[in-house]
């Protein structure tokens, strides 16, 4: 079989052998004269040349005669060429998340609803009244667009808008502490994605932080001890994204407020994924809601747009007026705002909250869909591809991930197809699929590869059927 396969790597043709040939194919004409283009089509046939050499290498035994191998190899190349050439030639490209992580960083976390989107792009093509008051024909403020809404959602009396979490705790941070001690219990400096530390971003905003308590105990009088003369303000963020459990402790917001009242000091929170929808009663665990947590009395609150918010990435800063205001005069938050794209995002979602329509926002869809209705759906995958005989198919139990750091230890049931090559490893089948036209991304698991149907979207399930019907071609 080893000769065979070396029989068949050589018949592969060189580069320059398939852009010659490509002559006589009307089609890629417009490739080959063209001098920009030339460029692109070259490193398309590159590509393709080296899929060939991928598929020939992994299938051991191949159920075609060479014969058949060597007059069905152009067509396959002249059919992946097109599709190479013909697909976007952005970088960002649309990626099938069959993981089941809903909120899946690599992936740009939450989706947008559809009518959302389609707002989105409206604003995008189209002029729009982003700093105008439309009223008086006057320069307008930006935040007004999305202030309103963010007040009623929350409780609070002010609010602003950055370009993610990170430049909203560190916009607190320069506006009220630089230079000055910022109080934080040690349990709570957690490091987000990308190894960027809540510490160092304190550090990047001018703060001193000062830490207090232990990693699983931190009691009020802690905080009170550390408080001195250069206190600026004292500081909760919310552990997300990890969870110690056992013999613990930690002070509530409320209690900071109380003592913050006493001493002077404002209490700011960074909330993280932060959600205006109460978890609980989908079954998840107790967390406390931004309406909550302003009702508490913080002085500001930071969360993330684009985690249980279900938006586009974005920090945003809720809290009292005075704060809010020194916040917006700040020089950085010129360089940390959003731009208009992000501004209708965020306002079409935030309209979904108030309207109701929580099941439109596709993140909340994902995390409430009924077991019943995930098996169902998984099963008509498994069905669709018993007929493809180059791998074994069955339907299986697993568990799903809310992912972007929220709710860390919560599994949710699910229904998976769980598919095995007859010839080659399942490391093999998932690489197949993740390099496709369409990368599909699933996961292995005890030697089968998983497509988790919670996170398939309309249109997925075709593509994926019709991906597997080219393994081992």
């Amino acid at each position: 079989m080893e000769q065979e396969k070396q029989k068949r790597l050589r018949a592969l043709p060189a580069v320059h052998e398939v852009v010659s040939r490509l002559d006589l194919e009307a089609e890629f004409s417009p490739f080959l004269t063209n001098e920009r283009q030339l460029p692109r089509l070259t490193q398309g046939v590159r590509q393709v040349l080296q899929r060939a050499r991928e598929q020939v290498t992994r299938n051991s035994i191949n159920s075609t005669s060479f014969d058949e191998f060597e007059s069905s190899l152009w067509p396959w190349i002249l059919n992946e060429l097109r599709r190479e050439l013909t697909g976007a030639e952005f970088n960002l490209r649309r990626v099938i998340n069959a993981t089941g992580v809903v909120l899946h960083t690599n992936c740009g976390r939450a989706l947008l609803a559809p009518e959302v989107a389609r707002f989105v792009a409206e604003q995008a093509e189209r002029y729009s009244n982003l700093e105008l008051n439309i009223e008086t024909g006057a320069r307008g403020s930006r935040y007004v667009h999305v202030e309103e809404l963010l007040c009623r959602l929350t409780g609070a009396e002010a609010a602003m808008v950055v370009n993610n979490n990170a430049a909203a705790v560190l916009l607190m941070m320069n506006t009220f502490a630089q230079g000055k001690e910022v109080i934080v219990s040690r349990g709570e400096l957690v490091e987000v994605g990308g190894s960027f530390r809540i510490p160092e971003v304190l550090k990047a905003g001018g703060a001193k932080l000062v830490e207090v308590g232990s990693t699983n105990k931190t009691w009020l009088r802690d905080y009170e001890l550390a408080i001195g003369p250069e206190t600026a303000l004292l500081l909760k963020v919310h552990t997300s994204n990890y969870r110690v459990e056992g013999f613990t402790h930690s002070v509530s917001g409320a209690e900071l407020v109380e003592l913050g009242e006493k001493r002077g000091l404002p209490v700011m929170e960074d909330l993280g994924s932060g959600s205006f929808f109460d978890g609980a009663t989908l079954g998840f665990p107790i967390e406390p809601t931004i309406k909550q947590t302003i009702k508490a009395g913080l002085a500001l609150v930071s969360f993330s747009g684009d985690k249980l918010l279900g938006g586009p990435q974005a920090g945003i800063i809720v809290g009292k007026k005075e704060h809010i205001k020194l916040l917006r005069a700040n020089q950085l938050t010129r360089a940390l705002r959003v731009d208009k794209l992000t501004l209708a995002a965020l306002e079409g979602t935030l309209r979904l909250y108030e309207n109701g329509g929580i099941d439109e926002i596709p993140v909340w869809r994902m995390l409430s869909a009924p077991l019943e209705t995930l098996h169902k759906a998984a099963s008509e995958l498994v069905t669709a591809l018993l007929a493809n005989p180059k791998i074994a198919v069955e339907l299986k139990e697993d568990v799903s991930q809310v992912g972007g750091g929220a709710w860390p230890t919560v599994e949710l049931p699910t229904s998976v197809c769980a598919i095995r090559p007859i010839q080659g490893s399942v490391i093999e089948l998932e690489a197949f699929l993740r390099l496709g036209t369409v990368a599909i991304l699933s996961r292995i698991h005890k030697d089968w590869v998983l497509i988790d149907v919670r996170t398939l979207l309309s249109g997925d399930r075709e593509d994926i059927v019709q991906r597997l019907r080219e393994w081992g071609c």
